[in-house]
């Protein structure tokens, strides 16, 4: 029973996580119209930054009392979020934003060849045939080389490899590392990158309009942060993982409601292959390890 509370909780907490990233995603791509995109992610980074001390003095939970391996592992994981933020908000800025968000989804995959290759972990013919199946649906989405091809998509795909590490470097940690305590240390390493960045940017006036879209911005990625740290953390992964996929539907509305986006029909065939193997690897490793006990 605590286990099946575990799992469902891990779920809601991995639906919000994907939901605030998306309304996130939204946020930025109207901001950055009028922003650049180092001052936007700067401002977006200083309120975040700020939010969380306020949250963890309030909560409570911020505790920099770590060992060096966990330090090791949340400074990698920091440097990965700015690596991710950076060319995933650029690929999004010049992307509709379900075409950055279906090449997103092969994650999970990318995570489970990443994990066999550096942990040893397990991996059978049937979940390596469906991550091979799975990058052919990236490639679908993606084309290199067609017409509809964009050297942005490329951006895409290296957020993926950042958030593949992110994603690993969180799994490694000690559990008794609070959750706060590594969104913040990730949320400083971009206000320092994009305070870098914002050096030779000129910098505009920030109007009513953008400052609510920081402010909702700042609100979505805090609780995009802490919900997926949390859920990379409880219950079964095998489980949990595949409401990861949830980002796409919230994608595909937002994309066609705010920027009357909708992806053609090779994406939407391509996103789907991602999706079904996906699903596939998760359930496959749930069976697996249901042989083992």
């Amino acid at each position: 029973m605590n286990s099946l509370s575990d799992n469902m909780r891990g779920a809601l907490l991995m639906m919000g996580s994907m939901a605030a990233f998306v309304f996130n995603d939204t946020c930025m791509k109207i901001l950055l119209n009028d922003v650049p995109i180092f001052q936007a992610i700067l401002l977006r980074g200083v309120l975040t930054v700020i939010a969380l001390i306020v949250m963890s003095h309030w909560m409570g939970g911020l505790n920099f009392n770590m060992l060096r391996r966990d330090w090791a592992l949340v400074l990698t994981r920091a440097v990965c979020e700015v690596g991710a933020t950076y060319f995933f908000i650029t690929a999004l800025f010049h992307m509709p934003i379900a075409n950055v968000t279906a090449i997103l989804q092969v994650l999970p995959l990318t995570v489970t060849l990443t994990g066999a290759l550096l942990f040893g972990e397990v991996l059978g013919w049937r979940r390596l045939l469906a991550i091979l199946i799975g990058f052919v649906g990236v490639m679908i989405i993606v084309r290199p080389g067609i017409e509809g091809f964009s050297t942005y998509s490329i951006y895409a795909l290296i957020a993926v490899v950042f958030v593949t590490a992110r994603d690993l470097c969180v799994r490694r940690l000690s559990s008794d590392v609070s959750s706060v305590t590594i969104a913040l240390i990730g949320a400083v390493g971009i206000v320092i990158f994009a305070a870098i960045g914002s050096l030779d940017t000129k910098w505009v006036a920030i109007s009513g309009h953008s400052a609510a879209l920081l402010t909702g911005a700042t609100l979505f990625i805090i609780g995009g942060y802490l919900f997926s740290v949390m859920t990379m953390r409880m219950g079964e992964i095998s489980f949990i993982a595949p409401f990861r996929y949830t980002s796409l539907i919230w994608a595909l509305l937002l994309g066609f409601l705010i920027f009357g986006e909708w992806p053609d029909a090779a994406t939407l065939i391509g996103s789907g292959i991602v999706v079904t193997m996906g699903v596939f690897t998760f359930y496959r490793e749930r069976a697996i390890a249901r042989i083992r006990t």
